[in-house]
């Protein structure tokens, strides 16, 4: 949802910025605009001294100028922290049983759990995230299922395998998930 809101807006900015830009320049060369347009010739300022000077004198104007700035401020904020935040868990704690620990790198442990999703057949391709915090993770899977496997079965063998198996070997209490099941388009069989 993020990354979908990011580029609307990202997009919005850049077409508003394009439309303005690309205006301005076209009446600075002499292109002569439309009677409503914001710009009526070559030397004409964006704000004159009387429209700059227009509300100053209303009671509300001053209170809604800051209020729609901090809104601006407060939404740009959002969008900083919510881009530059982390999606993955970079390292999960193992316990090595002598009290030090140790990091594993999220990644290898995505790779060799999405490469166990994969291993029974009928799971055509297993996809892994890591999210959480270093000593409790949890997965994030989907798996695109060919069209003949049940998906409980399905189901059943990756919890019994390749979840069970990454818990163990992590040395996790336990490895919570959220799977995601596809199922493969039907390809057409060529009858002969």
């Amino acid at each position: 949802m993020l990354a979908v809101v990011n580029r609307v807006l990202i997009g919005l900015a850049g077409l508003v910025l394009l439309v303005l830009g690309g205006s301005v320049l076209a009446v600075g060369l002499g292109v002569r605009p439309p009677s409503w347009w914001i710009h009526h010739g070559r030397h004409d300022v964006l704000l004159t001294a009387a429209e700059r000077t227009r509300w100053r004198d209303q009671g509300w104007w001053w209170p809604t100028v800051i209020a729609v700035l901090a809104v601006l401020v407060l939404l740009a904020l959002w969008w900083l922290a919510a881009v530059l935040r982390r999606r993955r868990l970079a390292a999960v704690l193992v316990d090595t049983g002598d009290g030090a620990g140790a990091l594993l790198r999220g990644r290898a442990l995505e790779d060799v759990l999405a490469a166990d999703a994969r291993e029974p057949d009928g799971v055509e391709r297993a996809q892994v995230r890591l999210v959480g915090r270093r000593h409790a993770p949890a997965a994030r899977m989907q798996l695109l299922l060919e069209p003949h496997v049940d998906p409980g079965t399905a189901l059943y063998d990756l919890s019994s395998g390749a979840l069970a198996h990454a818990r163990e070997s992590a040395g996790l209490a336990s490895l919570p998930a959220e799977v995601r099941l596809r199922s493969a388009r039907h390809r057409a069989e060529r009858v002969t």
